[in-house]
């Protein structure tokens, strides 16, 4: 059932008692919506895994009774601010006026003025203090269908698109986030361990052993590549307002830059299963 199907036309729910129970539940918490999202999230249920056995798919194929957890591509603004978590750039605070996060240039200029680009904290606040323009969208978040804002959206359509593996590989705030944490790796000397814990933050879970070697295979690759032209490093260390230490080997921080910004491109950080 969708929200399209309440009313008259809509098939009546699977889960009455449930619902009820999270009714009371709602009402007894005085109305508090955090504690029902942390009490749904929070569950056996919710937490389950979202990959179906066999037996599954023959007794309950579209998930009716709830026998796995939910499968989707996170929303634009948790895309962006997971790997700016990760990354440990993301500004915590809360409240405050729009910010102005990076954005193409030239994008204002159909109707005749500028964008100026913030600066300092402004750059990573969360998402949801994007300044926005109801003509002129931000553009790394309308890629990922987050709506115009025009009208109200009870559910947002998720698409799959090349555009989106193009804004993870090349936008400005993926591959400055991917820069601090190849600089992570690089000062553990690319230890496996360290590259683990940056997979882990992005993905919530630990990499298996073949993506592990493919990602370890990758880091010396890249490295001889950085090594063999160093003109190559300059324009992917130079992204971003981040400023990098110098004591470090230029060719071994963008070969771990890559190996991050590889990590954010994986289907394990995009989809929460």
């Amino acid at each position: 059932m969708t929200v399209e199907d309440f009313g008259s036309q809509g098939q009546m729910p699977t889960h009455p008692e449930l619902l009820d129970w999270l009714a009371v539940e709602f009402i007894n918490s005085g109305w508090d919506v955090k504690q029902l999202i942390r009490l749904i999230v929070t569950s056996a249920t919710y937490r389950q895994s979202s990959v179906p056995s066999d037996s599954d798919l023959t007794s309950d194929p579209e998930n009716i009774y709830l026998s796995r957890g939910p499968s989707r591509r996170l929303s634009a603004e948790m895309l962006r601010d997971n790997v700016l978590s990760a990354s440990g750039l993301l500004v915590k605070r809360v409240g405050g006026k729009s910010v102005r996060p990076y954005q193409p240039e030239g994008l204002y200029a159909i109707q005749g003025t500028k964008y100026q680009v913030g600066q300092g904290d402004d750059l990573y606040r969360r998402s949801m203090y994007t300044m926005w323009k109801r003509t002129i969208p931000n553009p790394t978040q309308a890629i990922f269908d987050a709506p115009t804002r025009s009208n109200c959206t009870v559910r947002r359509q998720r698409t799959s698109t090349p555009l989106q593996a193009l804004v993870l590989m090349n936008d400005q705030i993926f591959l400055e986030a991917a820069k601090v944490m190849g600089e992570e790796i690089t000062r553990s000397g690319g230890n496996s361990l360290v590259v683990t814990a940056v997979f882990r933050k992005l993905t919530g879970r630990s990499p298996q052993a073949d993506e592990l070697a493919l990602l370890s295979q990758q880091q010396r690759v890249e490295l001889a590549k950085f090594n063999a032209d160093a003109s190559k490093q300059k324009g992917l260390l130079a992204v971003g307002n981040y400023e990098l230490p110098e004591d470090l080997n230029a060719a071994e921080l963008a070969a771990n830059t890559v190996v991050a910004s590889t990590i954010i491109n994986m289907d394990a950080t995009l989809i929460k299963r």
